[in-house]
């Protein structure tokens, strides 16, 4: 297994247009974030995890060349507005159709927001989409893969994770319950949002962060959907202790 941070950024990205902080101006490669998505890599299949905005220069910069399916943790337009640029990869699939998992809502969502995909008599060279509902709790498959979606709260909206045998992968979230952190307590790779240093009234900032990831007891914890209010990469990250780490785009865990 293979995971790739395609993006470890918020809803505008790093830099900010128009921002004169310093951060959106850092000449380190850390601090120039896309939008949050990853991609998880076996032998045989290929899995996107959201499909922001930024989505086709993700695709283009690592030569991702086929994909199998996409997960998606919610419907804001930076984690799915980037759908129609899977157009590539559709059309090369005999079956001409890509699979997308979510929770019911988002799906409606994809309907709502990608109408012509799913018209009786689609332009040419619209893309298609097969919509899979999941069940937060319930195990499905991707090609002998399983994954188990879970409820993570984003402010007042539940959102999807995603637990894979070998990490769990948890964005913008403020707040698990208790029973759900016992249930996934000390797997061996977290992926967990940290947005800022202030608080935040849908996303964890960096100190809730850092105590949930105590709480949950992983081996390493990587740290994702990061804003420029977070501060220089350099200078922040000197607080992190040996078990988390900054995520940064293009970073990949074996």
């Amino acid at each position: 297994m293979k995971f790739t941070f395609l993006g470890t950024g918020t809803s505008q990205g790093v830099p900010v247009i128009g921002c004169q902080c310093e951060v959106c101006h850092s000449k380190d490669a850390r601090d120039v974030r896309l939008r949050t998505s990853g991609l998880l890599q076996y032998d045989d299949t290929n899995i996107l995890i959201d499909a922001g905005p930024d989505l086709r220069q993700q695709m283009l910069r690592h030569s991702i060349d086929s994909l199998d399916a996409v997960l998606l943790t919610h419907e804001h337009n930076d984690h799915l507005i980037g759908l129609d640029d899977l157009r590539p990869f559709i059309f090369k699939k005999s079956e001409r159709c890509l699979k997308i998992y979510a929770i019911p809502r988002v799906l409606k969502e994809i309907r709502i927001r990608f109408a012509y995909a799913f018209i009786d008599h689609p332009y040419p060279g619209a893309p298609r989409f097969e919509l899979i509902p999941i069940e937060y709790g319930k195990d499905f498959f991707v090609n002998n893969h399983k994954i188990k979606p879970i409820k993570v709260m984003h402010g007042q909206l539940d959102i999807a994770g995603f637990v894979f045998p070998e990490l769990t992968y948890i964005t913008d979230c403020r707040f698990l319950d208790d029973e759900l952190i016992e249930s996934i307590k000390g797997m061996d790779v977290l992926v967990l949002n940290a947005l800022r240093r202030e608080e935040h009234h849908a996303h964890l900032n960096l100190d809730q962060a850092l105590v949930l990831a105590k709480k949950l007891e992983s081996k390493s914890t990587f740290l994702t959907h990061i804003s420029h209010k977070m501060g220089l990469a350099e200078e922040w990250t000197r607080s992190l202790s040996d078990e988390v780490n900054m995520a940064f785009d293009g970073l990949k865990l074996y």
